[in-house]
């Protein structure tokens, strides 16, 4: 029977913000390190997909947060692989305290890339994998995947900015890492809104990468609920859109 991936960690104090609270990118960098391990175990991780030139890419990801773990807190994090929904590949995650209860729920949805192509993978190590049922756990931490997310029309522009993605951004893959994405997207919102509010929720799309050196042009914009929407795009075309509700 397959088994979840599940590891033990003490909260540092370089991944807390100015309160003593879990930065949520550093939640999402947790999220990641732990879907790299679980493919590894269920026999499609890195090493075996780069072999054939491919690599996983988150698509999507929805995170709720309900209590920030603070500096020194002891965490559990569990994650675990729940299927193929057409060329979408889901994954769950829960952070839970030294009691059990849950802090933090994520649901994410990955895709395999040719890194030659930089499209879509339709074939390969992964393809058998697809169809597994044996190496999934079909337990919902939220219920339904990840959404496209669209800024709303009634939505105020607040401000925009650029970032030109640099040595800190990048990873392996050549591109933008995902975790880096919600980086900007707390910085473009500003101080005064994440120093004061927790954040309780964020959506993620990822539509295009960004790759060294482009300048990713963004618009904050504020909604209902103490939500925002940080659009990023290169040249033009859409690569990024966040969710933030505070």
């Amino acid at each position: 029977m397959v088994e979840k991936f599940s590891a033990d960690y003490i909260i540092p104090c370089y991944d807390t913000d100015l309160r003593k609270r879990l930065k949520p990118a550093a939640f999402l960098n947790l999220a990641q390190e732990a879907a790299n391990h679980h493919a590894e175990y269920l026999g499609v991780g890195y090493d075996t997909l780069i072999a054939a030139q491919q690599a996983w890419v988150m698509s999507r990801m929805k995170v709720e947060f309900l209590r920030m773990p603070l500096w020194r807190d002891a965490v559990n994090l569990k994650s675990w692989h729940k299927g193929a929904a057409g060329f979408m590949f889901l994954r769950d995650f829960i952070l839970s305290d030294s009691e059990g209860n849950p802090l933090i729920k994520a649901t994410s949805s990955w895709l395999v890339v040719d890194m030659t192509t930089r499209r879509l993978a339709r074939r390969g190590s992964f393809a058998e994998f697809a169809g597994d049922e044996s190496k999934c756990i079909k337990e919902n931490v939220i219920e339904e995947p990840a959404a496209k997310v669209v800024v709303p029309e009634d939505a105020t522009l607040l401000r925009t900015t650029s970032h030109t993605a640099s040595y800190s951004d990048l990873d392996m893959n050549r591109h933008v890492n995902n975790v880096m994405y919600t980086v900007w997207a707390m910085d473009a919102v500003g101080l005064e809104v994440t120093e004061e509010r927790p954040l309780r929720e964020l959506e993620i799309n990822f539509n295009q990468e960004i790759r060294p050196n482009d300048v990713a042009e963004l618009a904050v914009y504020g909604a209902a609920d103490n939500t925002y929407y940080i659009e990023g795009k290169v040249e033009g075309k859409n690569s990024f859109i966040v969710r933030l509700r505070f």
